[in-house]
């Protein structure tokens, strides 16, 4: 994997960058479509593709472990294959899906012993087996196997935690190295800088994590109870020790603020379930803010669902008739919200990426803020 830094915004932390797999090229920021099981819910390939225009997708490690199991995805020939999408995928470790698994899991220095949340089959990870696991299924970036704590963990766990992941980390590079690529072409490995909302912590986890040479890293463990200031500030303190010619993830953030906060203090790729999840929900994401399609103001509003939006689906339907589908309960409701809600977030870390390239996101930015942050 190699990553280009092309531009960096002359006020701020902002950058605009190009990185090369093997599947193809992401330009970076960019948003990631959380495709958990192997499909973004509701949301056919040739849709993400051609009108979402999704550079890059997620599936995840202990979903996909559990279904539809490694000897579907090896003898499909990997993930890609599994699901047509033949452009870049990223999977997450599964550890933040094991350890929310608070009542049927239990961690050692050796892994974590689970049950599953399907049928209560006793299954256990290792740092070693998650590399297996990622290897069978195949994305170009594979995520370092890490225990994630809550945002409200006290400073021992936190602690404790962090050097639980440094030491899987070792040990995750040590197998990924004694491994080779599955399916003929090359996969690469982030770590994922922890700590919790202690910014000691967070240094040293950060400065272990750079240390280790990667060819990108992730900053996890945020966006899980802590308040937001705390997220920003732990997000410009690692990114003062991350090196700079490396892409930086940071998992599972979030709404288009926080994506537009992060870009700001240095942040390349963002994944996050809200824009489909809330979608589903009748939440919609505008250029203009927020609304929500359920509400009996949109029941005689023919309008388009965005005049101006960034999916097909924008000008096809009307409010009054997204609204309809959800009161009905059709499928097509929830179909439509996503691919519009993904479309907008693509659009929207385009559109950083472009302001950041013209040298004016500082002022740009601000004024998006605002306008996301309204309701409409």
């Amino acid at each position: 994997m190699k990553f280009d830094l092309q531009y960096t915004d002359p006020k701020t932390n902002a950058r605009a960058g190009l990185i090369t797999t093997a599947h193809g090229q992401i330009q970076t920021p960019i948003f990631m479509p959380v495709g958990t099981i192997g499909s973004v819910k509701g949301v056919q390939v040739s849709h993400l593709k051609e009108d979402i225009k999704a550079q890059i997708i997620l599936g995840n490690t202990y979903h996909l472990y559990l279904r539809p199991g490694l000897e579907v995805l090896e003898r499909a020939g990997g993930l890609h294959k599994f699901n047509s999408f033949d452009r870049p995928m990223l999977t997450d470790s599964g550890g933040f899906q094991v350890f929310s698994l608070s009542g049927i899991r239990k961690i050692t220095e050796e892994g974590v012993e689970f049950r599953s949340h399907i049928d209560g089959s006793k299954h256990f990870f290792s740092p070693e087996r998650v590399m297996d696991i990622e290897r069978t299924i195949g994305a170009d970036i594979m995520m370092a196997f890490d225990e994630c704590p809550p945002g409200t963990a006290t400073y021992e766990y936190a602690k404790n935690s962090m050097g639980l992941t440094h030491r899987w980390l070792d040990r995750c590079i040590k197998r990924f190295n004694e491994t080779e690529d599955k399916y003929g072409y090359e996969q690469t490995l982030f770590p994922i800088v922890q700590g919790c909302v202690y910014p000691d912590l967070r240094k040293q986890s950060a400065e272990f994590i750079a240390s280790k040479e990667a060819d990108g890293n992730a900053i996890g463990g945020l966006a899980v109870g802590e308040p937001v200031e705390k997220m920003y500030e732990m997000i410009e303190l690692v990114n003062e020790i991350l090196p700079k010619a490396k892409p930086r993830y940071l998992m599972g953030v979030g709404t288009p603020m926080n994506i537009l906060e992060g870009i700001e203090r240095g942040v390349d790729m963002f994944d996050c379930v809200m824009p489909t999840r809330n979608g589903r929900n009748g939440m919609l994401f505008t250029k203009d803010g927020i609304i929500n399609m359920k509400n009996k103001k949109w029941e005689f509003d023919f309008s388009p669902i965005e005049a101006n939006g960034a999916s097909f689906v924008d000008t096809l339907y009307t409010k009054a008739y997204l609204r309809h589908l959800f009161h009905a309960k059709e499928l097509l409701a929830m179909e439509i919200a996503s691919i519009h809600n993904l479309a907008f977030y693509l659009w929207l870390v385009g559109e950083a990426r472009k302001h950041i390239i013209a040298g004016d996101f500082s002022t740009w930015k601000p004024m998006m803020v605002k306008r996301l942050s309204t309701r409409l």
